[in-house]
């Protein structure tokens, strides 16, 4: 979740459990099969240069992205060994006769740094993988079917952009369904619940949080949405011309930090004029595609997200 200047702290759905980013920490909490919720802790250290990156316009939101899907990674694997390992055990539970002597340990000791860095650039990878994707399908798309329907550049860069939206939501209609995705995005109601319920000062209990929507006006949903917005603009400035289905694509390829970045100055714009009120509808687009990205959490699953977000407030004043 993007941050800004009313609240320093952002939320991440995870596999059966969610991650909370504070000042000083970032903390997953999962919950196992036996009920037991337990934490990944990861002290929230940054280079210097990119500290320094962080604070030059269009350079930090590429920036702020590549990290975040870094450190993402690493909480989301945490998430899914614990998934695993539970899941692991029913079946054996289910089979005895399959099981092998062994002596499991009860606590996680961590990772090593090569497995930390391993799955960090594996998330990093994931993101610019994933991106490239979906930027250059929907313009070759375009390309092949519509090429000879409009004279002007701005008429195949809106019917690009509207491509781009129907594939990305067919594609989050499709796996919400899946009982694994369905659960991750009640973890993200979750996460959104707790944080407008802490922002509004109301007491972290299940009865409080749920009364909160699941929708958010800081999701980084949002920023997908306003990546569509600022292509279809950024793509049909005149001096960004293509002859081919190629030039058209690679164009893509090599704005595609330029649309980045632009599109978090702009979720940062609207995030600051939230308060006013016909400025403020800015925001809705991305509030309407958390009705996909999002669903209503159960009571279980709203109270892993209070444990994670208190042990990251415990974990923040201890630093502090």
């Amino acid at each position: 979740m993007p941050q800004d200047s009313r609240s320093i702290y952002g939320g991440q759905a995870v596999i059966e459990g969610v991650m909370f980013a504070g000042k000083h920490v970032n903390v997953t909490a999962v919950r196992r099969k036996n009920d037991e919720i337990v934490f990944y802790e990861v002290p929230r250290t940054t280079k210097r240069w990119i500290q320094a990156l962080k604070k030059i316009p269009l350079v930090r939101g590429v920036v702020g992205i590549l990290e975040s899907s870094a450190k993402g990674s690493q909480h989301l694997n945490f998430s899914m060994e614990a998934y695993a390992e539970d899941e692991a055990s029913e079946e054996k539970e289910t089979n005895p006769a399959e099981q092998a002597p062994m002596i499991k340990e009860e606590k996680k000791q961590g990772w090593s740094l090569s497995m930390v860095v391993g799955v960090a650039v594996a998330g990093v990878l994931s993101f610019i993988f994933g991106k490239l994707i979906f930027t250059a399908a929907p313009a070759a798309i375009e390309e092949l079917l519509f090429a000879g329907v409009f004279v002007n550049k701005v008429g195949h860069n809106l019917l690009e952009g509207l491509i781009k939206i129907i594939l990305l939501l067919a594609y989050l209609y499709f796996i919400s369904m899946t009982p694994l995705i369905k659960r991750l995005f009640q973890y993200h109601g979750a996460e959104h619940k707790v944080i407008s319920c802490y922002e509004a000062g109301d007491e972290l209990t299940i009865r409080n949080v749920q009364k909160y929507s699941r929708l958010h006006y800081r999701c980084g949903s949002s920023f997908i949405v306003f990546t569509v917005i600022v292509g279809v603009v950024v793509y049909s400035l005149p001096f960004f011309t293509w002859d081919s289905i190629w030039e058209r694509v690679y164009i893509r390829i090599l704005l595609l930090p330029l649309v980045l970045g632009l599109s978090y100055e702009v979720l940062r714009w609207t995030n600051a004029l939230r308060e006013i009120p016909v400025l403020r509808y800015l925001g809705y687009p991305g509030l309407w595609l958390q009705l996909l990205t999002t669903k209503e959490p159960r009571d279980e699953q709203v109270a892993v997200s209070i444990a994670s977000f208190n042990r990251m407030l415990e974990l923040d004043k201890q630093i502090k």
